[in-house]
């Protein structure tokens, strides 16, 4: 019976973890697109309060009945609120500004994951079978094959500009989260956890956020970017972190992160929705082995009995 409803916790875990990256695809192209009308510091900022406004009602209760155990663990939660709240992001819509939005998608998932499963194996001595290895490599073979467009010059003439380096600054910075939010103590809620590290994510920011409305170009404000900040606040906030970390703990944070691979993908199918752009046999190629990866990756998965 406790195999039944591991394999069952596994399935929501990997359907709850496609469902994020699904919303967090769009991060980028939002990014990218809006990069003209409103700062970087701003966007995170203005998405990071629209997000806790709208946990704020469901998670106050919560909070009330945990906040001894939040100021126990202020230190935590101050790490976890940098690194997956106010660094990450906001270095992301930085590189905006001075890179390609399929390069930040690219980069950013391609990187994350290695620096993810690394530390997962280092710090919360995680292990890896020889599936979850091959699984890995085999998703950096989809990424790669996208990035050169089967052409193994480009691969070789492909460089980082200062935006790509922003990116990867920013996905090392998530890799660090995925890790800590593993060590969610269980005696906070998940809905609770968001909020706080939400609200401290964007105390963090305000101090920049008022730099940059001084010495930034002002905000272009139109009903575009309102709905821009509402998804960005709601789906790519509330939702996807919730089912993020759900599938945290339900995963593992070595095997969850190889689902950030799916990004690039569906930022693809997203483009060719919404932009017109062409599909080629590249993007299916890629597609395939990314997803090949992630099957191998959670193939034999052995959870160990309750004690």
């Amino acid at each position: 019976m406790t195999s039944h409803h591991s394999k069952k916790d596994i399935y929501l875990g990997i359907a709850l973890a496609v469902l994020a990256t699904i919303i967090w695809s769009g991060n980028f192209v939002i990014s990218r697109g809006v990069s003209q009308k409103i700062g970087p510091v701003s966007l995170a900022f203005y998405r990071w309060l629209t997000a806790t406004l709208i946990i704020a009602p469901f998670a106050w209760r919560k909070y009330k009945v945990e906040k001894e155990i939040v100021r126990t663990n202020i230190r935590y939660i101050g790490w976890v609120a940098l690194t997956g709240v106010a660094i990450f992001n906001t270095f992301v819509y930085i590189a905006g500004h001075s890179t390609t939005a399929i390069n930040m998608a690219l980069i950013g998932t391609t990187s994350s994951p290695i620096f993810a499963t690394i530390m997962a194996v280092i710090f919360l001595k995680e292990k890896l079978n020889s599936f979850s290895i091959i699984g890995m490599v085999t998703c950096i073979a989809g990424i790669l094959l996208l990035l050169s467009k089967g052409s193994l010059q480009t691969l070789a003439s492909f460089h980082f500009s200062t935006g790509d380096i922003w990116v990867l600054a920013g996905a090392f910075a998530f890799a660090v989260y995925n890790i800590l939010a593993r060590k969610k103590p269980g005696n906070i809620s998940s809905l609770n956890f968001l909020f706080v590290i939400f609200a401290a994510g964007t105390l963090m920011l305000l101090p920049f956020f008022i730099a940059e409305l001084i010495l930034g170009a002002p905000t272009q404000w139109n009903y575009v970017l309102f709905a821009a900040i509402l998804y960005l606040g709601a789906g790519t906030s509330v939702i996807s972190f919730l089912c993020w970390n759900f599938a945290l703990h339900k995963l593992g944070a070595g095997r969850t992160v190889l689902f950030g691979n799916l990004i690039p993908l569906f930022s693809t199918l997203e483009a060719v929705w919404l932009l017109g752009e062409k599909i080629n046999h590249i993007h299916i190629t890629s597609g395939v082995l990314v997803i090949t990866g992630l099957i191998l990756a959670n193939t034999k998965i052995k959870t160990k009995p309750a004690k």
